[in-house]
């Protein structure tokens, strides 16, 4: 029997199919962040009761942090030269040319230091994690650590959280120094900038707090990345197949969620 036209109206209307779809995405959001919140009450716990697994969280330091430092430093130091050419550039003729070095400093320290790190690690990082305990999941492994009385979240989420904590922070610091140095090369060759005049400018607008801005950014987004993508992975299902759509969704999440924590940044830490 066919429903009466009037019933259906009201369904395929424009303005109801967009509210149904803004609920829809508010009910996945709301989903995954109450799931996200048990995973980090059961990482805390596991912490505090001493049950995780610390020879997997020197693994884990080791593949998330110094297996991570090359890429890293390509990308602090193209990221330190860009600013200083784009800054030169801007600056030549109508700005006392010491002031580049505040811009350098501040731009890799502030922001391009701790978001095109914490970007790396979402592809170096983040996927790595999704994928591996994605593949844990369909492969039943995650179950027969249940089975053997083990838990997945202290042996398997914890060491990888607290490996994120610890790695990025470092991580960030190194891509500051690099990227500041290789902006103050640049300069050089750029517009004839000396060192002493680039640290001159530098010291002219810095403020001791500006490190501590940093590293605190590098600190929530070292919980952020590995704490997405062992929900993401703990959440995937569907096969092979299933791993790489759940990798994707992980991807964006942690790209959108490192992006939505610097735009907080500022107005809750530099005003």
């Amino acid at each position: 029997m066919e429903r009466p036209a009037s019933l259906l109206m009201p369904f395929s209307n424009p303005v109801t199919r967009w509210l149904a779809g803004v609920a829809r995405a508010w009910h996945v959001t709301l989903e995954h962040a109450g799931a996200m919140g048990l995973l980090s009450w059961q990482i805390v716990r596991a912490i505090v009761r001493l049950r995780v697994s610390w020879r997997e969280v020197g693994s884990q330091l080791y593949s998330t942090g110094l297996q991570s430092l090359p890429i890293v430093i390509v990308t602090a130091s193209l990221a330190g030269i860009v600013t200083s050419q784009q800054g030169g550039y801007q600056f030549t003729g109508s700005i006392p040319l010491y002031v580049l070095g505040s811009v350098v400093v501040e731009s890799v320290v502030l922001e391009m230091g701790p978001v095109l790190t914490a970007i790396v690690m979402v592809g170096r990082v983040g996927a790595r994690i999704t994928a591996e305990l994605g593949t844990m999941v369909v492969s039943e492994q995650i179950d027969a650590y249940h089975s053997l009385g083990r838990d997945p979240v202290a042996m398997l989420a914890a060491p990888r959280v607290i490996a994120g904590v610890i790695a990025m922070p470092l991580l960030v610091g190194i891509a500051d120094l690099v990227g500041i140095g290789a902006g103050m090369v640049a300069a050089n060759f750029e517009v004839g900038l000396g060192s002493a005049s680039f640290l001159y400018g530098a010291r002219l607008f810095w403020h001791s707090w500006d490190l501590l801005y940093s590293l605190t950014k590098a600190m929530a987004f070292g919980v952020a990345v590995p704490l997405i993508s062992v929900h993401m992975g703990f959440k995937t299902r569907g096969g092979a197949e299933g791993v790489g759509r759940t990798t994707t969704q992980a991807v964006m999440f942690m790209t959108l969620t490192i992006l939505i924590l610097d735009a907080l940044f500022p107005p809750l830490m530099l005003n």
